[in-house]
C-alpha cells in the first residue's frame, strides 16, 4: 500500500533546483504556493499536522483538494509544478495534505486499519478524521469557496474512499485511486486467505516502526527468496526478528482465517450507494492494490440514482497513473500512448471541474479503459459490456489449449501431474528478488516474462495455438481446475499469459514500435507476458472462515477468479496458461500437510505432494474468457 504514496510525495513536493554553467546559478523560481503548516483539531481532541498549499496566483476563491497519507507531509512549498499536480492546478485548487493520526507530528495512535464503526458516537476512525477535517478547513482556510474534493493512490485512496461511508456535505467529489477493501479476501495482505509472506512482513515494518519514518527492514541478504526460504516458518518472524512488537502483524498471523477481525477490516461491506461523485482508477497490473477499486464500483453502484459512481483502469502498475508518462510498462510499450498524462488530462481533471468548479460536462459513461493489446482507450455504458460472452477455453493433456472440450481418450492418462516441494519453491520473480521497498522493480513484476519459470518441472503450462485472428476479453476472468493432491492441503496458482511471437524480440526490435512481423518462427514462444494471475488456497475451498482439510488422492473442484480485464490477444500470439503450487515469497509456503494454522506450522510440517490437473469429461479444467464479438 505504500510504493504510490512515497513516490508520490517525491513527485508532489521534491523541491528542485540546477546549476546553470559553473560560476552562476539560475535565480529562486517564483514561488508557485503560499506555505502554511497547521495542527488541526478533530473530535477527541487529537490534532492532525496538515500543510496548506495556496496558489499565489489566486485571484477568486478556490476549491481544495484534500489528501490524507500515512507517508508525511512536504516540508516546503514545491519550486516547479510536479507533473502529478500539473493538470489539475491549471483549473486552480488549494492543495491540502494531512497526516493520518499517529504519523509524523499528528497526534494519537497509528492503528493501520481501516476499521470503522458509524453506530459508535465515541469512535474516532479514518471516516470521522477526514469529516471533522473538512469541516475545520472549510472554515479556517483562506479564500477557499466551500466545495472540498479528495483524490489519493493506495493508502491515500482508502482515507479518500472511507469518506464515502459519512462524506462531510462540503465533500462534492472524490476519486479513489487503488484503495483496498478487504485486507483478508484480495488485497495487499492476502489472495483469499493466501498471506503475501514478504509484503505484509516488509510493509508492516516500514509503517509501525517509527512514527516519524517509513522503515525498510534491514534484510541480511540481497535474494529476499533465500531470506524468507532460510527463514522457515511464518513463527521464526516473531521469533527471530519482530518480538512482538509490530501490532498489526501480530494481528495478522493470529486471525488466520476470516473471522470477525478480518470482516470489520472490510469496510466496503457497509457501502450500498454512491453519496458522492466517485471516479474510481484501478492497474490490471496492480502489484499490490488491483481489486479494491473494483468492489467500490460494484457496491457503490448497487443505488447510484444520480449516476455518480464511475470506473477508469489501465495497464498500469500500483500508482502509475500518477507518474509523468506512463508511456510502457516494464519493456510491454502502449503504441505511443502516454496513457498517464492522458488520464490526467482528459478524465482526471475534467472530473474535478465539472463538480468542483462547474465548468464542463459530467461523464457520459460509465467505464473509461484503455485497453492493452490494443493500446486505445475505449468507454463503456455499462461494466462488464454486455456483449461479452462467457467462453472456456480448456485445458487438454497434451498440454495443448483451444475451446474444443477435452474428450475421453483410451489408454491415456486423464491428467498431468507434478511434484510440488515447498523446500524448493517456485520464486514469484526471477532471482536475485530484491527487497520489496525501496527497490523499484517491484512495481513491475507482474509484468516479467514468465518464461523464467515455464520449463521448471513443477511448473505446468498450456498453450494454444497462434491465434487467427485477434481475440478481445473485456471483463471478468476466471479459471476452474478439476485437481488433486497427495497431500490434505495445498495452493494452486493460475496464470493467464498473453504470449507473443518471436519476431516481436528481433535485434531490430525498438520497444515504441511494437510487435511487428518478420522472419522468426512462430513456433518458439517470444515474450510470455502475464494478463492475469491469482492463487487459491485448498483450505478455504469449502468456506473462508473455517478451515477444512483436503481428501488426498480426491480430484476437487477449485474455482479461480482472476479479476476484470480489458486485453486483446493479437493475431499471431498464442495464449497460455501456467498452474503450479508455490508463489514465492509473495505467497507464504502452504505446508501441503493440513495445519490449524499455517502461521503456527513447524519446520516438519512442510512435506512435498504430488498434484495432478485432470483434463477429461466431468473433470474439465479450463479458464472463461469474457469474449467481445
Amino acid at each position: 500500500m505504500n510504493t504510490a504514496g512515497r513516490v508520490l510525495m517525491v513527485f508532489l513536493f521534491a523541491g528542485v533546483s540546477c546549476a546553470v554553467g559553473q560560476e552562476t546559478q539560475a535565480p529562486p523560481a517564483q514561488a508557485i504556493f503560499q506555505y502554511q503548516e497547521v495542527m488541526v483539531p478533530v473530535r477527541d481532541g487529537v490534532h492532525l499536522q496538515t500543510v496548506i498549499l495556496t496558489p499565489t496566483n489566486a485571484t477568486k476563491p478556490l476549491p481544495i483538494l484534500f489528501r490524507r497519507t500515512p507517508y508525511g507531509v512536504p516540508e516546503r512549498a514545491p519550486q516547479q509544478m510536479p507533473s502529478s499536480m500539473k493538470e489539475l492546478a491549471q483549473d486552480g485548487y488549494i492543495f491540502v495534505v494531512q497526516n493520518l493520526r499517529g504519523r509524523f507530528k499528528s497526534e494519537g495512535d497509528f492503528k493501520l486499519s481501516s476499521q470503522v464503526d458509524l453506530k459508535d458516537p465515541k469512535a474516532t476512525n479514518e471516516t470521522t478524521d477526514a469529516y471533522d477535517s473538512i469541516e475545520w478547513l472549510v472554515k479556517n482556510v483562506a479564500d477557499n469557496n466551500g466545495k472540498v474534493g479528495m483524490y489519493g493512490v493506495s493508502y491515500d485512496g482508502l482515507t479518500t474512499a472511507l469518506t464515502l461511508l459519512h462524506p462531510h456535505p462540503a465533500l462534492k467529489a472524490i476519486s479513489e485511486q487503488a484503495s483496498p477493501v478487504d485486507q483478508w479476501m484480495n488485497d495487499d495482505f492476502h489472495r483469499y486467505g493466501a498471506l503475501r509472506e514478504s509484503y505484509a512482513f516488509e510493509y508492516t515494518v516500514m509503517e509501525q516502526s517509527d512514527k516519524n519514518s517509513n522503515t525498510h527492514f534491514d534484510f541480511e541478504t540481497y535474494d529476499s527468496y533465500e531470506w524468507y526460504l532460510a527463514l522457515g516458518p511464518l513463527t521464526n518472524i516473531n521469533g527471530k526478528y519482530l518480538h512482538g512488537k509490530i501490532p498489526v502483524w501480530n494481528d495478522t498471523v493470529e486471525h488466520a482465517d476470516y473471522d470477525e477481525y478480518w470482516k470489520k477490516e472490510a469496510w466496503v461491506g457497509q457501502l450500498h450507494d454512491s453519496p458522492v461523485p466517485n471516479l474510481n482508477v484501478a492497474g490490471f497490473w496492480d502489484q499490490e492494490d488491483p481489486w479494491g477499486p473494483w468492489q467500490i464500483f460494484e457496491h457503490a453502484g448497487e443505488h447510484d440514482p444520480d449516476h455518480n459512481n464511475f470506473m477508469v483502469a489501465g495497464p498500469w502498475f500500483h500508482g502509475q497513473w500518477q507518474s509523468p508518462k506512463g508511456e510502457s510498462i516494464g519493456i510491454i510499450p502502449f503504441g505511443g500512448h502516454e496513457t498517464a498524462r492522458e488520464f490526467r488530462e482528459t478524465i482526471e481533471a475534467p472530473f474535478f471541474r465539472y463538480y468542483l468548479h462547474g465548468t464542463g460536462e459530467k461523464p457520459a459513461w460509465k467505464a473509461n479503459i484503455f485497453q492493452s493489446g490494443s493500446n486505445t482507450w475505449h468507454t463503456y455504458a455499462a461494466w462488464p459490456p454486455k456483449e461479452a460472452k462467457a467462453t472456456k477455453l480448456y485445458f487438454h493433456t497434451d498440454g495443448s489449449l483451444s475451446f474444443t472440450e477435452p474428450e475421453k481418450s483410451a489408454g491415456t492418462k486423464a491428467y498431468r501431474e507434478y511434484v510440488s516441494d515447498p523446500a524448493n519453491p517456485v520464486p514469484y520473480r526471477q532471482r536475485p528478488i530484491s527487497p520489496t521497498y525501496p527497490a523499484g522493480d517491484w512495481r513491475t513484476w507482474e509484468v516479467a516474462d514468465q518464461r523464467f519459470v515455464d520449463h521448471r518441472s513443477d511448473v505446468l503450462s498450456y498453450l494454444s495455438a497462434p491465434l487467427e485472428r485477434d481475440l478481445v476479453i473485456t471483463g471478468a476472468v476466471s479459471a476452474v481446475l478439476s485437481a488433486s493432491t497427495t497431500g490434505t492441503d495445498s495452493d494452486f496458482v493460475v496464470k493467464l499469459i498473453d504470449v507473443y511471437p518471436q519476431d516481436a524480440e528481433k535485434p531490430a526490435w525498438k520497444p515504441e514500435e511494437g510487435p511487428k512481423p518478420g522472419q522468426y518462427s512462430q513456433s518458439v514462444n517470444g515474450y510470455e507476458l502475464p494478463v492475469a494471475m491469482e492463487v487459491r488456497r485448498g483450505r478455504y475451498l469449502k468456506g473462508f472462515e473455517r478451515p477444512t482439510a483436503l481428501a488426498a488422492n480426491e480430484p476437487t473442484k477449485w474455482e479461480v477468479p482472476l479479476r476484470n480485464h480489458d486485453h486483446v490477444f493479437l493475431k499471431g500470439h498464442r495464449i497460455m496458461v501456467q498452474v503450479q503450487s508455490t508463489w514465492f515469497p509473495v505467497i507464504d509456503r502452504n505446508p501441503q500437510k493440513f495445519v490449524p494454522s499455517i502461521y503456527k506450522a513447524q519446520t516438519d510440517d512442510f512435506v512435498p505432494a504430488t498434484q495432478r490437473v485432470y483434463s477429461a469429461p466431468e473433470m474439465e479444467s479450463f479458464v472463461v474468457l469474457p469474449v467481445m464479438p
